[in-house]
């Protein structure tokens, strides 16, 4: 991105990234980074209890950007699964709240929200709204603004050569089509309709961050003869590129779950309860499950996909 071109966008990321978030927030996102002394860099705050102003009964999310993996983990085996399977994922408590974060160092972040990602988790995340609850210094906030406002430039790249050229597009039809690619591309138990209520619920910051993020495509790409932004790829090898993202992106799901049965304790109660919540299911985890979670997370997909509680 251009300099001229990032600077509303980089504005308005800064802006979201750096408001003020509760102080039992900021004291877990404090109490995480500590557990990384000298590799944490960043604690972001992402999720849909951004929204919540009582927390207590609710999972948190976070990333934890680190310096990199060798740095967080010494020689532990985890710093391998972070590096071939990322991110780790790890639960977390802290002053009667729960939470859980994901690990990733600062180069693979900034790559996965890039169209360098071959992904869809990292930028569809964080093309969503996010704080940056946790720093280790005051630059690092630039390094994560450059990071988090490619996020949007990303998801809209990918989705625009998909949209049906015969119909008008708007900012928020964008958002629309580009969140219900990204759940494709998942294991997901939020039910339908879902990437229209993320939109819907705070219209005027995505109809300003979409905005945003066509001027800088548009200083990237250009523009057609009618002031139309160009696309990045062609319709077809656009709609492939989203065939192989949600081929994959289901297969790391699996992957990311049978990898959280070792680092994540409790991790099969957590998918039950995640999937009750989202998904209206109803999902009893049995003791032979909690005493075998890689075996009882393997197994519960394929049923849980021919039930339709996750997609």
């Amino acid at each position: 991105m251009s300099a001229d071109a990032c600077d509303t966008l980089h504005g308005l990321v800064r802006d979201e990234l750096c408001q003020p978030v509760q102080p039992q927030v900021v004291e877990m996102a404090a109490a995480i980074a500590a557990l990384y002394p000298g590799a944490a860099r960043a604690v972001l705050f992402y999720g849909s209890c951004l929204r919540q102003a009582r927390l207590d009964g609710l999972m948190l999310d976070f990333y934890v950007i680190v310096s990199d993996y060798h740095a967080a983990y010494g020689n532990s085996w985890l710093a391998t699964a972070n590096r071939l399977i990322p991110p780790n994922v790890f639960p977390f408590a802290h002053a009667g709240l729960a939470s859980k974060y994901a690990v990733l160092s600062e180069d693979d972040f900034r790559r996965e929200c890039s169209l360098a990602s071959t992904s869809v988790s990292v930028w569809a995340r964080f093309a969503q709204p996010a704080r940056l609850a946790w720093k280790d210094r005051p630059e690092t906030t630039d390094a994560m603004v450059i990071s988090v406002a490619q996020a949007p430039v990303t998801l809209f790249q990918r989705t625009l050569p998909v949209m049906a050229p015969e119909r008008q597009t708007g900012v928020t039809d964008i958002w629309q089509r580009g969140f219900a690619l990204t759940y494709a591309a998942e294991l997901r138990a939020e039910r339908a309709g879902r990437s229209v209520n993320i939109v819907d619920a705070d219209l005027s910051r995505y109809q300003m961050v979409g905005e945003a993020a066509l001027g800088a495509i548009a200083q990237i790409m250009g523009v057609g003869p009618n002031g139309e932004v160009a696309n990045w790829r062609s319709p077809s090898r656009s709609k492939r590129d989203w065939r192989w993202l949600q081929r994959k992106g289901k297969l790391l799901s699996v992957a990311r779950l049978a990898k959280a049965a070792f680092t994540f304790s409790g991790g099969i109660d957590y998918l039950a309860w995640k999937i009750n919540r989202h998904a209206g299911a109803d999902i009893v985890i049995t003791p032979w499950q909690r005493r075998h979670p890689l075996l009882a997370a393997v197994t519960l997909v394929p049923r849980l996909l021919r039930q339709g509680a996750v997609k």
